[in-house]
């Protein structure tokens, strides 16, 4: 890469290239053509940079300057002040000054921001998602390269085992565990599958992932191949997510063609390949059993279980599945080693989480923090506090079928074990911040809505539960309720849990539960009074 004295990177996300970022990428070329600085000026396209309410945006190193929202027409001035003149283009900074020096990754270049430490996204926003140079310069496939230079299959097994690290798609079992039980399963054909359906409402942290780093889930999946026995491996994506596809397929690209991928890889021996394979928007298929029947052709429905797909997985073979976010932390953990690994996040949940930040707060976004933060800690550092003061009412952490978190617990550890201890779970990293205006009922319809649509229908449990618990809360809304009805919603909660076939159907009740518990007294005065204390479902036009 030449060297060159300012560095101009352009936010490429799925939302900014909506805005228009291509066509000021295109602008900002031509300008600096005419400009007669391209020799002196570097432009590239990045992943998302942690903050949305300034897209399109583009940063200008080395002040660290952001600008933003910007349209093409703004670019020939920020080229001619800036870049040729030298000085801040004020007037098209971002309106909150907090901005600058307030993106992550910017921070860390500038050292003032105290909490956020980044491992899965220490590259998205920084490097050109489509250029394998970048991603080699900044440590890229050093994790591969150990791997199959200086340890065993075994090896690298217990180093993941002993990192602690644990899933990050929201069941947290073991990593290093599962991928023992891969490479102590019989077969001759085994699969590495990156599970990248992300379905969840609320949830993009893993298109974010693809879309700024697609080459380390490739180093990821290429460690792991080896690690278990596989010499193929998929990358199940959702079918919307259209522009990491793309990347995901030019990395791939890229990585053949230097011989990261295919026949013996370092000249070690192992062959690795792998493929992107589109799903078709079917929430279900986010299941790993229901995405296996996906990738065969089948409808995407889950397979009883046993056997798990660590020993009866794609076409009957021994299968690995992780989740982006999991996958994404291997390169690093190899890298640095375990006890680096360990020295962030809880004892019993090591390293970082990616959230995703929606609703009521001042900004939304994407951050990755140690494991053991808390909602309180997430809301007034990362979020900048609730909009308009109002105070801060409950959460969801994992999309729909996530925990619903009271104010009474912002202040529990978001780890696995503190979250489960008080009753509730960490899912995803989907965090939906609510305000005090936030009625719990139509909150609640609105989740159950989204499950009654998406039910694969294959277990009475779920396919039946979710459209009488929907029913219920309608009628709640409504003003026509009952009593009974709250435990009809109790029971509908507890069958959905123990009786239905997957974990997707079984965390449909959470939601359900969660209200019933934190917020029952709201709940009763549909019922009892007629009225919706936040005057927002249909009975009452005003609060009480």
């Amino acid at each position: 890469m030449k060297t060159v004295r300012s560095m101009v990177l352009v936010s490429s996300d799925s939302y900014s290239m909506e805005l228009g970022a291509q066509k000021i990428y295109d602008t900002l070329q031509n300008e600096i053509q005419n400009f007669g600085l391209q020799e002196e000026i570097n432009v590239t396209m990045v992943g998302d940079v942690g903050r949305h309410d300034a897209l399109p945006l583009v940063i200008v190193y080395p002040e660290a300057v952001i600008y933003g929202p910007l349209k093409p027409e703004n670019i020939h001035y920020l080229v001619e002040e800036h870049l040729y003149k030298g000085r801040v283009a004020s007037e098209l900074q971002a309106a909150s000054k907090e901005l600058t020096g307030k993106i992550a990754w910017v921070n860390a270049r500038k050292g003032t921001l105290p909490a956020e430490q980044r491992i899965v996204l220490r590259r998205a926003g920084i490097i050109d998602p489509t250029n394998i140079e970048e991603y080699i310069l900044h440590d890229g496939y050093q994790a591969a390269g150990k791997v199959l230079t200086e340890m065993t299959p075994k090896q690298v097994i217990e180093e993941i085992k002993t990192s602690g690290l644990r899933g990050r798609g929201g069941a947290g079992f073991p990593t290093g565990l599962k991928w023992g039980f891969v490479a102590g399963a019989t077969g001759n054909k085994k699969y590495v599958i990156c599970n990248a359906d992300e379905s969840e409402p609320g949830t993009f942290k893993d298109r974010l992932i693809l879309e700024g780093d697609p080459h380390s889930i490739i180093e990821a999946m290429l460690i792991a191949a080896y690690a278990v026995g596989a010499d193929e491996g998929y990358i199940y994506v959702r079918g919307e997510y259209v522009l990491a596809q793309e990347r995901l397929k030019i990395a791939i690209e890229q990585a053949r063609e230097i011989g990261m991928l295919g026949e013996n890889i370092f000249e070690s021996g192992f062959n690795f390949n792998l493929h992107v394979h589109s799903g078709a928007g079917a929430y279900i298929c986010g299941e790993e059993t229901a995405l296996l029947e996906s990738m065969e052709g089948k409808r995407g429905e889950p397979r009883p279980r046993p056997p798990y797909p660590t020993t009866a997985g794609l076409w009957g073979k021994p299968t690995l599945i992780n989740n982006v976010e999991t996958l994404a932390n291997i390169p690093a953990i190899i890298f640095h080693g375990a006890s680096w690994f360990r020295g962030f996040g809880t004892t019993s949940s090591p390293g970082t989480k990616v959230y995703t930040i929606l609703g009521n707060v001042n900004i939304t976004g994407l951050i990755e923090v140690p494991m053991g933060i808390t909602l309180r800690e997430v809301i007034t550092i990362y979020a900048k506090g609730m909009k308009n003061n109002a105070s801060f009412k409950l959460a969801q952490t994992g999309g729909s079928s996530g925990s619903v978190i009271p104010a009474s617990l912002q202040d529990t550890p978001m780890d696995f074990d503190s979250f489960q201890k008080a009753g509730v779970s960490l899912g995803s990293g989907a965090l939906l911040i609510c305000d005090e205006n936030t009625c719990v009922i139509d909150l609640a319809k609105v989740l159950q809505n989204f499950f009654r649509k998406e039910s694969c229908s294959k277990c009475n449990p779920c396919r039946i539960g979710n459209e009488r618990a929907y029913s219920i809360l309608e009628n709640i809304s409504q003003g026509t309720g009952t009593m009974q009805d709250l435990d009809d919603l109790m029971s509908i909660s507890q069958n959905l849990n123990e009786l239905s076939n997957c974990g997707l159907g079984q965390t449909a009740g959470t939601p359900i539960r969660d209200v019933m518990s934190h917020f029952r007294a709201e709940v009763e005065a549909h019922i009892k009074l007629k009225v919706c204390p936040m005057g927002i479902c249909p009975m009452s036009g005003k609060r009480i």
